[in-house]
């Protein structure tokens, strides 16, 4: 049987970490950024776990 390839625009949008949880990247985070307010341009700083649904549909998508 050959290898599951890695679905690449997956790979780009989210990540697995060492516990097995998928993290994605929030919202728009470059285009237009100086009209936003302070307050909603920190909030798209950091990663967030992805529901725990999704992710199982996700993972035949990020096999490595």
């Amino acid at each position: 049987m050959p290898k599951m390839k890695t679905h690449k625009g997956a790979a780009r949008r989210f990540h697995i970490t060492g516990t097995g949880k998928v993290m994605r990247t929030k919202g728009p985070k470059s285009h237009l950024r100086r009209n936003k307010a302070k307050r909603v341009r920190r909030q798209f700083g950091g990663k967030v776990a992805v529901d725990s649904t999704f992710a199982r549909k996700l993972k035949p998508f990020l096999p490595h």
